[in-house]
């Protein structure tokens, strides 16, 4: 294979600009959709839930053959990327499979926080970078200020600027032609040791895991012993191939290439996201750099319903892991829901979309516990401890110092709403930074963020706060102190661990006040009075009562001595405490998703 005529490219956009629709139009212009083939919107993209929310969720490859105008046969390889924060890695490791990117902006909405964050991984990977406006065929394009906010960021010329409709086609053709001559083609030695990076990996029923490769240097054929740099495992090559809108099977993957493997791997986990994989006849002396073991942001508890469907969950968790290694889970317990596990995502979209697909593919009905972050945790001086249930943090005290995850956030929205921006913020313990402008329309701001203030519903409320302008983008910077402690809900006295959060000491009291609040309103009337409380260790920070449900026991009473009607209300009392001992509260279903909604602003 002649590497001259190969060009490995991606193509990086914020989501819904267009991303999915230009690659498309490429399949079509490239005659890629042949045969048999039924054509879909967004063919990449083939999951329901791609589909419904319009973005990339798990990347994808695919390899097109193009006929240029200088009369060459090219090989062009797409090497998609995820669409969301969450899957920051991923992205980066399929850029550093590539030599370019399209930069895609749509007209009406111009540069958004993922686009300048995508942008400076593919920067930081050394990749040529192709700048194209999508969306010019509509009404409300504006053409003349993105192409002046995208000159000013990547210091270029108008000129060099491609403006295109993927949706209609319009200059598509002109997009490809750049690609080929703007793109260089990949470099490697085919006479040195195998070397192959994993960019992503699915798995096959049948087949196993199924790593997906850039051949960096030397060759793999069929039969080829192979070994991994993470984990020193060894398989037998059974079938190698390239990837069209399906696997094609080939004799030999050579340097510059893009591919799969199948060698009967039995976990995705072991072929992990850029990990470097080596022939074990002629191992290469170092693997790829770049390489980073996947660790989850956000922990949740999820518990069936019905308590039967305890293994129905776990087969169904044991399921999804076999396609998104990134997933993980362990068995746990609560008082308050039976038994169920704590799981650990990428982000909160991450979480969305395994909740989302244990409902439809499994029809399992779950409920989850608050979402939260990994805290570290040092006790006088001992070793720090890593806690992301809130049931097992310490009680605050002296020599307990509590560290929890920072994220550095780019905040992208038109001036006129950077009061806003700087309101939510500082009520979300944002420590603010810079403020950049983009343009006259838009500006640039940047702050730093506990993790744990952000994962709830801070995009949601950006959005309102900037009438749906705003857009938001993140990276994780370290572990810092705060001042954090533990509120436990209460319900007559005893602790419902399922409730519990970890929350600043600054804010306890209101986030207190609104949940107990709320728990007032959905837990129903019993005989007794129930009590709900927060309390900070031994300390009560808020208070709410249910009133109990009164029967009229003087109601008999029609005459007689005042002392009759007391002696029936000191009995009812007395009955009244003593079913408050033994009485067992029911908290229904709603107040768990109740609390996940709790106005954290």
């Amino acid at each position: 294979m002649n590497t001259e005529l190969i060009r490995n490219f991606s193509i990086i956009a914020h989501i819904d600009h267009g991303k999915s629709t230009l690659a498309d139009r490429m399949l079509e212009l490239t005659q890629s959709i042949t045969g048999k083939m039924k054509y879909s919107k967004q063919m990449l993209d083939d999951m329901d839930l791609e589909q419904e929310r319009g973005i990339t969720i798990k990347a994808h490859a695919v390899r097109m053959d193009y006929i240029a105008k200088d009369g060459n046969k090219y090989i062009l390889n797409l090497i998609d990327t995820p669409g969301h924060v969450d899957f920051s890695y991923e992205v980066s490791r399929s850029l550093a499979a590539c030599e370019g990117a399209l930069i895609v902006v749509d007209a009406t909405q111009g540069i958004e926080a993922q686009t300048i964050s995508n942008l400076y991984l593919a920067l930081e990977h050394d990749l040529n970078i192709i700048p194209v406006i999508n969306k010019i065929d509509l009404p409300s394009a504006n053409v003349e200020d993105v192409s002046d906010s995208l000159c000013e960021l990547l210091g270029i010329e108008k000129s060099e600027i491609i403006p295109i409709s993927a949706k209609m086609g319009i200059n598509v053709d002109k997009v490809l032609e750049r690609i080929i001559t703007e793109i260089p083609p990949p470099k490697g030695d085919k006479t040195a040791p195998f070397r192959g990076m994993i960019f992503d990996s699915v798995f096959d029923t049948y087949r196993g895991a199924v790593p997906y490769v850039r051949v960096v240097d030397g060759e793999i054929s069929k039969g080829d012993w192979i070994e991994f740099f993470a984990n020193d495992k060894t398989y037998e090559v059974d079938e190698i191939g390239y990837l069209r809108l399906k696997k094609v099977p080939c004799e030999k993957l050579s340097a510059g290439e893009v591919g799969y493997i199948i060698a009967n791997i039995r976990r995705v986990a072991d072929t992990k996201v850029g990990d470097t994989i080596t022939l074990a006849s002629n191992p290469a002396d170092k693997p790829l750099p770049g390489f980073k073991d996947i660790k989850p942001m956000v922990f949740s508890g999820i518990y069936p319903t019905d308590a039967e469907e305890y293994e129905q969950l776990r087969d169904a968790l044991d399921k999804l892991k076999l396609n998104d290694a990134s997933l993980i889970y362990t068995p746990e317990t609560s008082a308050a829901l039976g038994f169920g596990f704590r799981c650990g995502f990428l982000g909160l979209l991450h979480m969305e979309i395994i909740q989302e697909r244990l409902s439809r593919e499994f029809e399992m009905s779950i409920i989850n516990t608050v979402p939260n972050v990994e805290y570290r945790v040092t006790t006088d001086g001992a070793e720090p401890e890593m806690i992301s249930n809130p049931v097992k943090m310490p009680p605050a005290g002296r020599g307990v110092v509590i560290e929890e995850p920072f994220v550095r956030a780019n905040i992208i929205s038109p001036p006129d709403f950077i009061g806003n921006i700087m309101k939510i913020s500082m009520d979300r313990r944002g420590v603010y930074r810079t403020t950049e402008y983009l343009s006259t329309e838009r500006a640039l701001l940047q702050f730093d963020f506990p993790l744990s203030e952000i994962i709830f519903d801070f995009y949601d409320k950006l959005k309102t706060m900037t009438r749906g302008y705003g857009s938001l983008d993140y990276d994780y910077i370290g572990y810092r102190q705060s001042d954090l402690v533990r509120l436990d809900l209460l319900i007559n006295g005893d602790p419902v661990d399922a409730l519990c959060n970890i929350v600043h000491r600054d804010k306890a009291h209101d986030y207190g006040k609104r949940v107990n609040s709320k728990l007032r309103e959905l837990i129903p009337r019993q005989m007794f009075e129930v009590v709900i409380q927060s309390a900070i260790g031994n300390k009560i920070v808020s208070r709410e009562v249910v009133k109990p449900l009164r029967k009229n026991v003087t109601a008999k009473c029609y005459g007689g001595d005042i002392t009759r009607k007391r002696k029936l209300l000191e009995r009812q009392r007395e009955g009244k405490r003593r079913m408050k001992t033994v009485g067992k509260i029911d908290i229904p279903q709603e107040a768990f998703l109740a609390v996940l909604k709790i106005d954290e602003t």
